[in-house]
């Protein structure tokens, strides 16, 4: 009898544990790839450059190549320099080419580049990330033709 107590006691406590886990996803904001992303183009210091819909500065890294990031398969790369993700079609804002505009296994890609943010970037507009030499290689800012703004 005591046993069958314990159980029930073990069995109500792990629910109340499940259900206090779900309202606690259920009230996290929804990440990156669930929303729409809209490419811009801003002036900056550089000139005028890609950035994401909260006009952070969009970064192509020079290790990628056919579209494909390798970003991703480098440890602790995609923590400082999460791409750009996409569930659906990403949106070309204005003076954006949307022929260029695509995206690979959800990151968004332009000209052919996969597009990155920077983590410790401080606002819209920062631009003193371009050239940056990390994870073995070079991170630059792209214009609305896709070339590399260094």
């Amino acid at each position: 009898m005591k046993r069958t107590y314990a159980v029930l006691a073990a069995a109500a406590a792990s629910t109340v544990s499940l259900v206090s886990v779900a309202a606690a996803q259920r009230d996290r904001p929804a990440a990156h790839a669930s929303r729409a992303a809209t490419v811009q183009l801003r002036h900056t210091r550089l000139g005028s450059i890609l950035v994401n819909g909260s006009g952070h500065t969009l970064y192509e890294f020079t290790r990628d190549h056919s579209s494909r990031s390798s970003c991703m398969s480098i440890r602790g790369c995609s923590e400082v320099w999460p791409s750009l993700k996409v569930s659906g079609r990403p949106t070309a804002g204005t003076g954006v080419k949307s022929s260029l505009l695509s995206s690979h296994n959800g990151q968004v890609t332009y000209a052919g580049h996969p597009l990155y943010t920077y983590s410790g970037d401080s606002g819209a507009g920062e631009t003193s990330y371009v050239g940056e030499k990390e994870f073995g290689g070079t991170w630059y800012a792209v214009n609305a033709s896709g070339g590399a703004v260094k």
